[in-house]
């Protein structure tokens, strides 16, 4: 080995490299924290919220709540979407009242149909309570659920606000959508607590609020199982069955949820019962009420309103530190831009 005497020089090379030091990778940063209800401005509603969310699923706060138990419910009209100046509910029924005008000519002559007819959306409350339950059975004949799913999506595919000119489903609350988000990213299973019908919220609510159709409590009419060309199909009658407001909200609760939630919102008097229900469990709650004060981007309303109405609600509210989020100066974004 002619170059023997070089091998001592190399191994001390090479152990100098392996004793210098590396250049390390940059530790991976952070993720930034994700912020909650941007659409709403800065004030005692929203850090109440916040504090609530942080509290309950803190497995070292004491206020903390296991997640099987973190349940929140809320209305669903004029609390997750306009309901101005009918409830969208009654415009679908209108609108097939008006389609049916021509093969029911009985109805020309009687009311309240004849008023309707004639383009009058105010008819519907002119004959009380029995005037509506009239128009809201025969707006649709008995029809296999599947149908009745494809009819409501096809509805609010193509009807529009008679005041805005919007698609119903674009007059969702921003900050009210941002609410169930921060609320499903801390654990909790949110719920639709609705006087509206069962049948007509369920086609829309997943793809609009995230709310999947077995997480829906609404008014329901009578159902009959039977068989059509051999298979056996659900087909919806006019009747109703349960009218889910007032008392019957947490009543449906109990029936359909089997908890009390920790956390309720409304925006009537039609939710008080659930937000008094929601209240009297133990531990930490939160009841809240959005209470409609904007009358540029929205509606101002509250008592003696036939939509909507909020009297004892409010009082109550008031009196026993419940939040109630005024739409004027909490929110800085309504609807979808």
């Amino acid at each position: 080995m002619k170059y023997f005497w070089l091998i001592p020089a190399l191994s001390s090379v090479l152990l100098l490299a392996c004793e210098a030091p590396q250049k390390s990778e940059p530790a991976p940063s952070e993720p930034p924290a994700k912020t909650y209800l941007s659409s709403w401005n800065d004030g005692t509603v929203k850090q109440s919220i916040l504090k609530f969310v942080d509290e309950v699923s803190d497995s070292t706060n004491p206020n903390f709540v296991p997640v099987g138990d973190r349940i929140a419910t809320f209305d669903n009209d004029g609390t997750l979407w306009c309901e101005r100046p009918l409830y969208f509910q009654f415009y679908f029924v209108l609108d097939q009242i008006r389609a049916q005008a021509k093969d029911h000519p009985e109805w020309q002559d009687k009311q309240p149909f004849k008023d309707v007819i004639a383009g009058d959306d105010d008819a519907i409350f002119r004959y009380g309570v029995e005037g509506i339950v009239t128009l809201m059975s025969s707006a649709v004949p008995p029809k296999n659920v599947e149908d009745y799913d494809l009819m409501i999506q096809n509805w609010l595919d193509t009807a529009r606000h008679p005041t805005t000119g919007k698609a119903y489903t674009d007059m969702v609350y921003v900050p009210m959508l941002e609410l169930l988000e921060c609320l499903r990213d801390h654990g909790f299973k949110t719920f639709i607590v609705s006087g509206g019908g069962l049948e007509f919220m369920r086609p829309w609510m997943n793809q609009v609020y995230g709310i999947p159709t077995d997480q829906v409590v609404g008014s329901y009419n009578k159902l009959e199982f039977t068989t059509e060309n051999g298979k056996p199909v659900i087909i919806r009658q006019q009747e109703m069955d349960n009218f889910n407001d007032r008392d019957e909200k947490p009543l449906n609760i109990r029936r359909f949820i089997g908890k009390r939630p920790i956390a309720a919102f409304g925006n009537s008097d039609g939710d008080l019962s659930m937000l008094r229900y929601t209240a009297a469990g133990d531990g930490a709650r939160l009841m809240m009420y959005v209470h409609h004060t904007d009358s540029v981007r929205e509606w101002a309303y509250d008592r003696g309103s036939l939509v909507g109405g909020l009297d004892k609600g409010l009082d109550t509210a008031r009196a026993k530190g419940w939040l109630v989020m005024d739409m004027d100066k909490d929110w800085n974004q309504v609807f979808p831009k």
